[in-house]
């Protein structure tokens, strides 16, 4: 466990803060503050992401509420055992869930011993979207996701695809492609985007299917053929890639992306929800958490409790679909 620590000072008595929340009125339920020491978990190795966005928002929580955040990284089982600590702690809002679609959409279809319910979350807000990208090695001759299409459908089973592992978000992209195209592809599963990305650059598989990042950089200098980006709308960072839906009638509905939210153990009290919401409606309002956001080819995507959760139910049910079709079931490890 990785614990990072920032500077503390008390604001309110816990006699103060209950009251905040019974007494004030509606409008003023946003002045509830933390009365102890905030722990912010990270579900995740430090340096991804997750790991980035939850120290981006402890710090922002320490400024605007003068009260210590520890960013605890707790990895492991494909983000499930920290996001599980998180679904058991204490609603009081001392405890925050920085939440993605691995743990907190795509798990509760994929592993049969998942040690946490949805019910068990309270979603917050999103705070960040990243597109996937799909790439073809230069030798192929792939250029676009209509060539793709139309190479498959006079070669089934000659090309294969990288991913970063068996039921992350870029497999099921990848999946739910051939799904919707009725296409077929063997998918090669990695240990982590950097194997799988050293195969794509190596030539040993056709397709990647990825984040953005790592790929980027090696569409951006030809090392790979970049042939569309999965979100709805193009990447700021690679305007000239186009959208999966752009490319064939079938894909018109296609949205997959890498998002990082915040969420909290259900049955918070509704001072401790907005406050949080509010809180996380700043810092994305912020010129350097804008600039800090955009050279990770994120946008911002800000919202409130319930278009979140909306979001969230959205997004598993969706990968419950692809995962169904699939037959994909396994054990948290």
């Amino acid at each position: 466990m990785t614990r990072t620590s920032f500077s503390r000072r008390r604001v309110l008595t816990g006699a103060a803060a209950l009251s905040t929340a019974v007494i004030l009125p509606r409008t003023s339920l946003a002045d509830w503050k933390p009365t102890e020491n905030t722990r912010i978990i990270v579900p995740a190795a430090a340096g991804g992401s997750t790991d980035v966005m939850g120290r981006l928002l402890a710090a922002h929580l320490q400024a605007a509420w003068g009260q210590s955040a520890v960013v605890e990284n707790r990895s492991g089982g494909g983000g499930t055992i920290g996001t599980a600590e998180a679904a058991r702690a204490r609603a009081d809002g001392h405890t925050i869930l920085i939440g993605n679609p691995g743990p907190n959409a795509i798990a509760y279809s994929i592993f049969k011993n998942l040690s946490y319910k949805v019910d068990q979350l309270q979603a917050v807000s999103n705070m960040i979207r990243i597109p996937n990208i799909v790439s073809a090695h230069p030798k192929t001759g792939i250029k676009s996701i209509g060539e793709l299409i139309a190479f498959l459908k006079a070669n089934p089973d000659k090309f294969s695809y990288a991913s970063s592992g068996v039921g992350q978000s870029p497999h099921l992209t990848g999946a739910w492609f051939l799904q919707l195209t009725g296409l077929k592809m063997t998918h090669i599963p990695f240990r982590g985007a950097g194997p799988a990305l050293q195969a794509a650059l190596a030539g040993d598989i056709q397709i990647l299917f990825d984040n953005l990042y790592p790929s980027l950089p090696q569409v951006q200098n030809g090392t790979l053929n970049g042939l569309c980006v999965t979100t709805p709308e193009r990447s700021e960072l690679a305007p000239n890639l186009p959208t999966m839906r752009e490319s064939a009638p079938e894909l018109a509905n296609f949205d997959v992306s890498s998002w990082f939210g915040v969420f909290l153990p259900k049955n918070v009290p509704a001072a401790v929800l907005e406050a949080l919401n509010l809180q996380v409606k700043a810092m994305l309002a912020r010129e350097d958490i804008r600039k800090n956001i955009a050279s990770m080819g994120a946008r911002a995507d800000y919202g409130t409790p319930q278009q979140f959760s909306d979001f969230v139910d959205a997004e598993t049910k969706k990968f419950a679909g692809i995962i169904a079709k699939e037959g994909l079931q396994m054990d948290v490890q």
